[in-house]
């Protein structure tokens, strides 16, 4: 009669313990239909350099001997395959989908696959770099789509759902809690980020988080990790930050973004002190870009910007935020502290650059590209002032891609051409026209740059 009492309240206490946790499946059966596998082709041009063509091995056995070694040689550029794994979810029944830049930055060519085995090929309205954002189009019938919801309402230790493929395996679904919100990392001072415990890995990148109403609060970007797998850290872009992205990528394929050229840092509680500010709070500005936007303005070293337009900045990743937030051209009002006393500043904003070096290996590179298809040569101009100043150039195009004729000539990618012959490089139509205008068996010198040196390659047109 005990044993069956005890028993009996064992049971009980499984089941209040089994209806107090979190049930996801309608989540899932719902939501899921929304998720979709991204997988990318690509290729890859490896540069090397060796000793007389010879292998590793046999260089081995020339030092072990004494034996002198043979010249170096450069060896031809090699191309070679790559494929990648990433999730995605649509966001209308348009056919757009979300997922991350650093999905697709070395794609060819894109593939979306739903749930129900449908496939399509993908192609990019626009990608950006520095948010880790990037928008896809498929064109396809009956496609379901996610609900949308609202980050900044997200509670730290609120329950997160997960869906996307790791490892490949599609449609993977992992739980947890939210254990913080507007994280700032390293390099990454556009986003902030929404940290999970939810178990996120290779793969993941780029599907949606879920809150428990079954809304999408977030992409999945990032892991903090030692071993390349999930070690109790991730991190998610909200989306309403997403959405935003989202919207001017598929407006006018890129994001503009608001800039006053100031550095910031932390204001600490000695600083605060230093300064007789009441409190430590602020972005302290440390220099100023000289004829910046903010130089324009008054803006001096030892400025603290206390609030932008009227919203307080209470540590200094929020000033970033709001700036690059603003139209480039707009009026904004800065309240300063200066001299141990508040001021305000009007200064108009500028235009950020596209893209920053800190997000350069998450830049689409399939981007609009010139090309040639009898030398086997695609190029893209360079539109970028601050990099065009530090090549020492007006004009230039870097060599996207190098095949046929062009790779036997040992144009490279990454090579910017910079010239031809003795003439400098104006446009892509004086080298379109100069490559056209070339006979079979005639070349052109082309002056490039490679590695902050520069040299002279001839590029031969190909016999009929």
């Amino acid at each position: 009669m005990f044993a069956g009492v005890v028993a009996l309240g064992a049971a009980s206490v499984f089941a209040a313990n089994a209806a107090s946790l979190p049930d996801f499946t309608q989540l899932v059966e719902k939501e899921g239909r929304a998720v979709v596998n991204v997988s990318t082709t690509g290729t890859v041009r490896e540069n090397e350099a060796g000793i007389g063509g010879l292998d590793d091995d046999t260089l081995n056995l020339f030092r072990r001997f004494g034996f002198p070694l043979p010249p170096m040689a450069p060896q031809p550029p090699r191309e070679r395959q790559t494929q990648s794994l990433g999730s995605g979810f649509i966001i209308d029944g348009a056919g757009y989908v979300l997922t991350n830049a650093h999905v697709i930055a070395d794609a060819d060519e894109i593939k979306v696959k739903l749930v129900d085995k449908r496939e399509f090929k993908a192609t990019v309205i626009g990608s950006d770099a520095r948010t880790d954002v990037a928008l896809l189009k498929i064109e396809a019938p009956n496609l379901p789509k996610v609900d949308l919801g609202n980050a900044e309402q997200l509670k730290v230790g609120e329950w997160v759902v997960a869906i996307g493929s790791p490892f490949g395996l599609e449609n993977t679904v992992t739980a947890g809690i939210v254990s913080g919100k507007g994280r700032n990392l390293p390099d990454e001072t556009y986003v902030p980020f929404i940290q999970t415990d939810v178990a996120i890995n290779p793969g993941n990148s780029g599907g949606p988080l879920f809150n428990m109403k079954g809304e999408v609060v977030g992409i999945n970007s990032q892991i903090y990790s030692r071993s390349g797998g999930y070690m109790g850290l991730s991190f998610a872009i909200p989306i309403d930050v997403a959405m935003k992205v989202a919207e001017q990528l598929k407006v006018s394929g890129k994001v503009s973004r608001g800039r006053i050229g100031v550095t910031v840092q932390e204001v600490n509680e000695e600083l605060a002190k230093s300064f007789g500010l009441p409190k430590a709070s602020g972005a302290l500005v440390s220099s100023v870009e000289k004829d910046g936007p903010g130089d324009k303005a008054g803006l001096k070293p030892g400025d603290i910007v206390m609030a932008f337009n009227g919203q307080p900045v209470v540590t200094t990743s929020d000033l970033p935020r709001m700036v690059t937030d603003t139209k480039p051209g707009t009026n904004a009002r800065l309240q300063i502290w200066r001299d141990k006393a508040a001021r305000d500043v009007n200064v108009v904003i500028g235009e950020m650059d596209q893209p920053d070096r800190a997000s350069a290996g998450r830049e689409y590179k399939g981007g609009k590209k010139e090309d040639s298809n009898r030398f086997g040569l695609s190029v893209r101009e360079i539109t970028n002032p601050r990099q065009l100043k530090e090549l020492g150039l007006k004009y230039g195009l870097v060599v996207q891609g190098a095949a046929g004729a062009a790779s036997k000539a040992g144009l490279m990618q990454g090579d910017v051409i910079a010239g031809i012959g003795g003439q400098e490089l104006t446009s892509t139509a004086q080298l379109k026209k100069a490559l056209d205008d070339l006979k079979p068996g005639q070349a052109l010198p082309l002056r490039v740059l490679r590695g902050g040196a520069s040299l002279f390659i001839s590029l031969k047109a190909p016999d009929k």
